[in-house]
């Protein structure tokens, strides 16, 4: 039976174990899948360690993406673009690093019937989360993709990296005076339940979506939904959604994602 890590810390709270194991299921593969908690100074060591013992891929959680990817001999395009890598594949040739966070909110936005191509996109937060979705997001050719953020040169930093004719950077204060489509809160505001300094006129008759997730809606979407908002989506998608990407890279076959979001869903009205 192949053998599959999530490497994270914290790691307890990951749903990638249930996530994985019910995509092997609806696919008929036969794999073994677990969460394994790494301190920093021994990722390097645990993965070196897992690959010993036939591991065949890993998923990777904070706080590990960066160092993940420094270990790769090889990367696709989305991990060089995100500058960081959640998927690992162990062959002969090596390790092959890859990113899959973007293509999952992609597919998730793109399920809830929203329309990406032609788009106002508005992205909150320039960090590591933002980042990653920012190839995958200009690939579905938006009208725009602006990036917002508190200290304006750090949603600068990332306009220079990628280089992109639509894409542009503004601090809190402008979104006052413009309108969106779809905004992606890409901070990690909702998990401390607090909310980022959004002008309430941009949220009017859009698309907000949270890549937090839990049981209620995020602090973020119940004050979107109060301006106005058209839609509001919460992150369990994207996460399924990635993890979706990271299975068809090892198995050769992307499952459907549907049952899995269902089970999941039920499982937080459980609690």
């Amino acid at each position: 039976m192949d053998k599959y890590l999530v490497f994270g810390n914290p790691i307890e709270q990951s749903k990638s174990p249930i996530i994985h194991q019910q995509f092997a299921l609806t696919c008929d593969q036969r794999i073994d899948y677990q969460k394994q908690l790494s301190e920093p100074e021994m990722f390097v060591a645990d993965v070196n360690s897992f690959i010993a013992n036939g591991g065949k891929g890993a998923n990777v959680t904070a706080p590990f993406k960066e160092q993940a990817m420094q270990m790769c001999d090889q990367l696709s395009v989305d991990a060089q673009a995100a500058g960081a890598v959640n998927t690992l594949s162990f062959t002969d040739g090596g390790i092959l690093g890859d990113n899959t966070d973007g293509r999952g909110l992609v597919d998730d936005l793109l399920a809830h019937n929203v329309t990406l191509s032609g788009a106002r996109i508005l992205l909150m937060g320039a960090g590591g989360a933002s980042r990653g979705v920012i190839s995958p997001l200009l690939a579905q050719n938006p009208d725009s993709l602006t990036i917002v953020n508190r200290t304006l040169s750090k949603a600068q930093l990332l306009v220079d990296h990628f280089q992109h004719d639509k894409l542009t950077a503004i601090d809190y204060s402008q979104t006052q005076s413009k309108r969106f489509d779809v905004i992606i809160n890409a901070t990690s505001a909702s998990l401390s339940a607090t909310l980022p300094d959004l002008a309430s006129s941009a949220v009017v008759d859009t698309v907000c979506y949270d890549m937090v997730y839990g049981a209620e809606p995020t602090a973020f979407l119940k004050w979107c939904q109060q301006q106005g908002a058209r839609q509001i989506i919460d992150g369990l998608g994207m996460l399924v959604g990635q993890a979706a990407q990271s299975f068809a890279i090892w198995h050769g076959v992307k499952p459907d994602v549907a049952p899995v979001l269902a089970l999941l869903r039920q499982q937080f009205k459980e609690g």
